[in-house]
């Protein structure tokens, strides 16, 4: 097998454009991919790159604007940094192939598993004793390694309308089947005029979301029904899996998701949710204040992943959001240290925090953000991982969203089983072999960025 060299970077590098991502929030773009840095650069001594997941226009922003300070206070240094949106892993993947991954990058929830033979230890540093310990043991292995620095954590549930429930006298549900209820009720009331769920799944990641937030009630926080064992060794049994995709179909067939659940728009969200077109959405992120800008006077609502469960309880779905790790392979330790001290001063992590609105990474942060008094209301709510990054191998979420989306198109249930089992099966074979492409991997990879940017 033919290993890569630096020429395919740069190739891939100028293909990444526009696409869709997990957290994607608009349109990704890439400002690096002709070398022109983030706008702010000076001069320095020293380039470090920087890529990140975020994407959104309002955090990125504020992403920027920090940048813009470090290099102003530390003129020796100059921060090249690429935000290419969609093609990030794919981007990343052909990096790590060729092993000469950028000085600093998010890890985005796969610190240890996909990216830990790549990263340094950041144990020595001293933002370190004030991780959050909901963090810790993401971020940290058994021997004590530090993998990445979180500048922000997620805590996913589901966003409501709560102007629309407090009209139609629901509350807040915590269960399944009473989340279930609340949408038929918002359909049976509100005449056809409002999605009870709405899902933009013309950015299919989204059908994706919400599956995997299910997935943690579904098969691990119930003691009756934990699966995880069976998905870690890949024993477990995929008749087990019928409840998702029936369920999935269900609030399809019963009039409980948005008519253009295949075509909506994820950038659509506030508008829809501004104009009482929508009751529920698994999606948080800055679309409740964005919604707010639209009518100040709409109260957007924010509840924990309500439990399947008999006797469960509801969860939070986080883990790590926007990191920060400093490559193995860098030249530049003690200049990308710097830049992470930096980030990791009080007010840089509470700027990040309220421009994401989620939680900081670390404690001691005072954070105005947009869902604050819903995280304080379910402050004894478990945070788990997100199940993907734990149980599935990776590449498990692009195959949720394409089968997922071609069981709302088609209805086949057994065919959405069938190939989550046969993906699972596949993918865990990869994970299992040497990380290394070929050139006609590469090839298929750079065909995929550049589908994407059409």
């Amino acid at each position: 097998m033919k290993k890569v060299h630096l020429s395919w970077i740069a190739a891939a590098a100028l293909l990444a454009a526009c696409g869709g991502n997990e957290n994607n929030e608009q349109a990704g773009n890439n400002d690096n991919a002709n070398g022109n840095g983030n706008g702010n650069g000076g001069d320095g001594d020293t380039t470090l790159t920087l890529y990140s997941t975020m994407t959104g226009e309002g955090e990125r922003n504020t992403y920027e604007e920090l940048i813009a300070e470090f290099e102003e206070e530390n003129p020796d240094i100059e921060i090249d940094a690429s935000f290419p949106g969609g093609s990030y892993e794919d981007q990343l993947r052909v990096m790590m192939a060729a092993d000469d991954v950028p000085d600093m990058f998010d890890t985005h929830g796969w610190s240890q598993i996909r990216y830990g033979d790549y990263v340094q230890d950041l144990s020595h540093m001293d933002w370190v004793d004030d991780l959050d310990p909901a963090l810790e043991d993401v971020v940290t292995d058994d021997d004590g390694k530090v993998y990445t620095f979180p500048m922000n954590q997620a805590q996913d549930g589901v966003i409501y309308n709560a102007d629309m429930l407090d009209e139609y006298g629901i509350e807040p549900p915590t269960t399944w089947d009473d989340f279930v209820a609340a949408l038929e009720t918002i359909r049976d009331e509100a005449g056809g005029q409002v999605a009870p769920l709405w899902i933009p799944g013309g950015d299919d990641w989204t059908i994706a979301q919400m599956e995997d937030q299910l997935l943690t009630p579904l098969f691990e926080t119930h003691p009756d029904h934990d699966y995880t064992e069976e998905f870690l060794d890949g024993t477990f049994d995929w008749d087990n899996y019928e409840w998702m995709a029936e369920e999935i179909l269900y609030l399809q067939e019963n009039d409980l998701l948005n008519q253009d659940v295949l075509t909506a728009q994820y950038a659509q969200a506030p508008e829809i949710m501004a104009g009482d077109q929508a009751a529920f959405m698994f999606l948080v992120g800055s679309i409740g204040p964005d919604a707010n800008d639209i009518d100040p006077d709409m109260e957007v609502g924010l509840l924990p992943t309500p439990a399947i469960h008999d006797g469960d309880d509801p969860s939070w779905i986080g883990g790590e959001r926007n990191t920060i790790s400093i490559s193995e392979g860098t030249e530049h330790t003690e200049e990308a240290e710097r830049f992470l001290e930096f980030m990791a001063q009080e007010d840089s992590v509470a700027r990040i925090a309220e421009a994401s609105n989620v939680n900081p990474g670390l404690e001691g942060v005072e954070a105005d953000t947009f869902y604050a008094d819903y995280y304080e209301e379910f402050s004894d709510v478990q945070v788990v991982p997100y199940f993907d990054r734990e149980y599935l191998p990776s590449g498990m979420w692009d195959v949720m969203a394409t089968s997922s989306a071609e069981l709302l198109s088609d209805g086949d249930v057994d065919a959405k089983i069938n190939t989550m089992e046969s993906e699972f099966e596949r993918l865990r074979e990869e994970d299992d072999a040497e990380d290394e492409l070929t050139e006609e991997e590469i090839e298929e990879l750079e065909q995929e960025i550049e589908e994407e940017d059409e």
